[in-house]
């Protein structure tokens, strides 16, 4: 849902890793996400464990079993680029995301985020909470060894938005 926002790191990230898709939707027609999700990989939805779903009516999801890890290549990575309230409805609303089992990203550095306010703690963009579970899911010691790349186009991404921000408005 930050398609049309120029600070969609979503964008930067579907850029950067070949074989991406990105589907535009708040509420998806639930056959046409029914074959996004489909084929050989098991879909996994990239989000924390909110147990305040519970009070919306979500039932809690299916686990994650930590030995689809060893394979990751089988999995379909699912990722909702949103603001937290606004993924929350997307969730809601979507009752094939909700049937999805979990990965948690653990252990996250600071966002790079910097030209966004984070909340609380541990909140980062859609592109580093991706970034982070892809280097989890391949046990990388390291998180940022593999996808260094990534997190280095991001931190040129918000360099630039930025400087950006500074010629617009001087006095900020």
């Amino acid at each position: 849902m930050e398609v049309a926002n120029a600070k969609n790191s979503a964008r930067l990230l579907h850029l950067c890793l070949p074989g991406s898709v990105i589907a535009v939707g708040e509420t998806f027609d639930p056959m046409q996400l029914s074959e996004l999700l489909a084929g050989p990989r098991k879909a996994v939805l990239l989000y924390p464990d909110t147990p305040g779903d519970r009070s919306l009516g979500i039932a809690p999801p299916p686990a994650f079993d930590p030995a689809w890890a060893a394979d990751p290549a089988s999995l379909l990575l699912v990722v909702l680029d949103a603001t937290w309230r606004k993924s929350r409805k997307m969730l809601y609303l979507n009752p094939a995301l909700q049937a999805l089992p979990r990965l948690v990203v653990r252990d996250v550095p600071d966002s790079h985020y910097l030209i966004r306010k984070a909340h609380a703690p541990g909140q980062l963009s859609t592109l580093e909470a991706t970034a982070y579970a892809l280097a989890q899911l391949e046990d990388d010691e390291a998180p940022n060894a593999h996808y260094a790349p990534l997190i280095e186009a991001f931190d040129g991404f918000v360099a630039q938005m930025q400087a950006q921000a500074v010629r617009i408005n001087p006095a900020a």
